[in-house]
């Protein structure tokens, strides 16, 4: 078969741009963003081997362990091709070659590994007539896929009668999978459905099942690709479980020189399971370089997934410092070499220019940029209340009506009343000035928009009122003077970037809190006064005002 010209090749639309994601856990790289990352590795490699080309060595090993659309694998196979025409001249010794002992892969369902097969091998069956490799003698080549069941755990047992038999017999309810957490009653399907356990996390012993799959002396190089995100608990969205985690842990032991993946940029600050996970990344100097991408929507096209993607560069033999770049559509890249973990940081500070911010104001409030540890007293979380702190549900209603001593409850919707003797914590409150804030910063679809309001907006709570679990309190203070210059506190830029700084998702818990500094409550508080206070510059000033949106305290948002 004679090859049409390249030129019109060229003209023909790559399938891996145009398939749809199957869901929001389990999305498709574009393979320009997958060449990308191919990009920081060939670089990371060459400083790490005296310059030499990672393509041009015909026995590097490279291993996507969650292959879905098959295009990591694709793209490696097409640079060796060309990096190795040197080493082995001849076309089709040189594929069979890269394709049987250079590049291997693990499907996350049936499915995906036969799509992978087909971007990789041009066939779903690797041994196949129309397969470029020439060399194998099974279906599945070096791209493996079985069905793997999930291995239930804990649960409560109970005794229920047969209906057929009118035994006794005992069933457990609610267990999860010991590996990833997935619920039996969400996961226990038949054999028509897939399970989503993915092999690469159902086992004990990574290393013995990779030998079982690839052989005794199988050594991987590099792992590279896009994990699964996340598995639905019941609900959706942020309620779902984070998973990525496991598969970045798991491929650490299997002792890579290069491990790089694209995983949802929340780890940065933890919560929802991750802060172990964050803890081990943040203290691991073999964590090199990170891309941060600060809307998922500009590597995943059509993609809800709130709070950005990134991919990182772990290089097991060169341990160091890491090269952090933040990149947004319209905006120029920020690229700085610095710590992971700043001194007195519990969180990574996503954004380069947040560092020098955030140390000119511990500058002041301290007296030294060592750390960014607020000392006690000086903390404005220790204003803020936990979340329902008051015992009242989301659902809560009240009363249309106030009675005398009633308290008047802020809630979803409105304000319903309710007796003080219902209400039986932060009793200390009741009758003082206080600001109230929701638990849930505003949101702005499935897209992250810069700049943004970073919290929904504060107002002020009377004596006498209290709030539903939709909102915290700020203080008590003892006059409305000290509410309002709280409230303007809250309304400034620089305040709510330092939020930003401490905040992994849309709940504003007092945790995010922990980098803003209290102030003296008896002034209207101001953008240009807290500019003056800290000495910033033009350069960050523009920074700021570039992330974070003005807020007008009388409009609802």
């Amino acid at each position: 078969m004679t090859l049409a010209p390249f030129t019109l090749r060229g003209h023909n639309p790559d399938v891996l741009t145009c398939i749809a994601n199957l869901s929001n856990d389990e999305v498709f790289t574009p393979p320009e963003f997958a060449n990308q990352m191919f990009d920081t590795l060939a670089t990371a490699w060459a400083d790490a081997n005296n310059g030499a080309d990672i393509w041009a060595n015909p026995d590097v090993t490279f291993l996507d362990p969650f292959t879905k659309s098959g295009v990591f694998l694709r793209e490696i196979v097409r640079r060796l091709t060309d990096g190795l025409i040197l080493t082995i001249p001849d076309l089709a010794q040189r594929v069979d070659h890269i394709l049987t002992h250079q590049v291997f892969g693990i499907g996350i369902t049936q499915l995906t590994a036969l799509l992978a097969r087909r971007s990789v091998y041009c066939s779903k069956f690797a041994n196949g007539p129309h397969s470029i490799a020439t060399s194998f003698t099974t279906e599945d080549g070096n791209i493996w896929f079985e069905r793997t069941e999930h291995t239930w755990g804990g649960g409560k047992r109970e005794f229920r009668v047969d209906p057929l038999t009118s035994e006794e017999i005992a069933v457990y309810t609610n267990r999860k999978c010991v590996y990833c957490g997935a619920g039996e009653d969400d996961y226990a399907r038949g054999g028509d459905l897939e399970t989503h356990a993915y092999a690469f996390i159902h086992t004990d012993d990574i290393k013995a099942r990779m030998a079982e799959l690839f052989g005794d002396n199988m050594q991987f190089d590099v792992i590279i690709g896009n994990p699964p995100y996340q598995l639905s608990t019941g609900g959706h969205g942020v309620q779902a479980r984070p998973i990525y985690q496991q598969f970045v842990d798991q491929a650490k032991k299997l002792d890579p020189r290069f491990l790089t993946m694209v995983v949802p940029s929340r780890w940065f600050s933890g919560g929802m399971g991750l802060d172990a996970f964050r803890e081990s990344m943040l203290n691991d100097d073999r964590l090199r370089s990170i891309d941060d991408f600060l809307s998922a929507a500009d590597v995943f096209p059509g993609v809800g997934l709130k709070g950005g993607v990134c991919y990182f560069l772990w290089e097991r033999d060169q341990p160091g410092s890491c090269q952090v770049t933040t990149h947004f559509n319209g905006w120029e890249d920020s690229t700085a070499t610095r710590p992971l973990l700043e001194a007195g940081a519990d969180v990574f500070i996503r954004f380069n220019e947040g560092v020098s911010i955030l140390k000119k104001v511990m500058e002041v409030e301290t007296g030294s940029s060592d750390s960014v540890l607020l000392p006690e007293g000086k903390r404005f979380m220790e204003l803020v209340s936990s979340i329902g702190a008051y015992g009242l549900d989301s659902t809560f209603r009240g009363r249309d009506r106030r009675s005398p001593g009633d308290l008047a409850v802020y809630r979803n919707g409105g304000v319903g009343y309710i007796a003080r003797s219902e209400v039986l914590k932060e009793q200390h409150s009741f009758d003082s000035w206080k600001v109230f804030i929701g638990r849930a910063a505003p949101g702005t679809g499935n897209k992250d928009t810069y700049p943004h309001r970073i919290i929904s907006t504060p107002f002020l709570g009377e004596p006498g009122s209290i709030s539903s679990w939709t909102y915290m309190y700020i203080g008590p203070f003892g006059s409305k003077r000290e509410a309002e210059s709280v409230l303007s506190y809250l309304s400034c830029r620089l305040t709510r970037l330092l939020i930003l700084l401490h905040k992994p998702s849309q709940d504003t818990t007092k945790r995010v809190y922990t980098f803003v500094p209290v102030q003296d409550w008896n002034q209207t508080w101001t953008d240009e006064l807290l500019y003056e206070r800290y000495g910033l510059s033009d350069e960050e000033i523009a920074f700021i005002e570039r992330v974070v949106r003005p807020m007008d305290l009388s409009v609802d948002e």
